[in-house]
């Protein structure tokens, strides 16, 4: 996953990209933010590390854009001339992390390191959320209704009754559902599939 560096000043560029790549993380150089987005439909990194004074766009105003584009990569940004409420600003809009030049070398590698850990376990768990979305779509409607309960800590009993149905029947469907879901236990199986059902289970 690589790290997309912008800075018009080729000289930080140049260090920023000797910092990275010495903990064996591919990294891209842009010298400005309209630079970066040209790419970025066909280059969507794993972290964005922008200085906010930049001709033309700004790492704030790309900051904005970023988030007018759903891109949830981690940004951090640096600044040769930050107060605190622009560090402040940034961070409450959702910044991973902000830099006053000069930096500390091992420090700005440490957080970069720690953006793409994110990203990294992001991507993993937005592929196991459609991979789940996939397998919910495979349920029959019985077995659908049955997983909502069980996801809403009704015992086996609570939903036979519900159901009008034998516990035993009920068991045979939670079993189906947790192979196909593959869950290994009830836990692992509200763990899976809550954030994709309703809030409220059926009436």
């Amino acid at each position: 996953m690589t790290v997309a560096l912008i800075d018009d000043d080729s000289a930080v560029l140049h260090s920023m990209r000797l910092l990275i790549e010495s903990r064996d993380i591919p990294v891209a150089c842009y010298e400005s933010a309209e630079a970066f987005l040209e790419e970025l439909p066909d280059n969507r990194p794993s972290c964005v590390v922008a200085d906010v004074r930049m001709p033309g766009m700004t790492g704030l105003e790309l900051q904005r854009e970023l988030k007018y584009r759903n891109l949830e990569a981690p940004l951090i940004l640096i600044s040769g001339h930050a107060d605190v409420s622009m560090a402040v600003q940034a961070l409450k809009n959702g910044a991973f992390d902000f830099f006053e030049k000069p930096y500390d070398g091992e420090r700005f590698a440490n957080s970069v390191t720690d953006a793409v850990q994110k990203a990294r376990r992001q991507s993993t768990e937005q592929s196991e959320r459609t991979d789940i979305a996939e397998r919910l779509k495979a349920l029959s409607p019985r077995q659908r209704e049955v997983l909502e309960f069980v996801a809403a800590g009704m015992s086996n009993k609570q939903i036979a009754a519900k159901l009008s149905i034998s516990p035993r029947t009920v068991e045979t469907y939670r079993a189906w559902v947790m192979e196909r879901i593959g869950a290994q236990n009830v836990a692992d199986l509200v763990r899976k599939v809550s954030a994709l059902l309703p809030a409220e289970p059926p009436k």
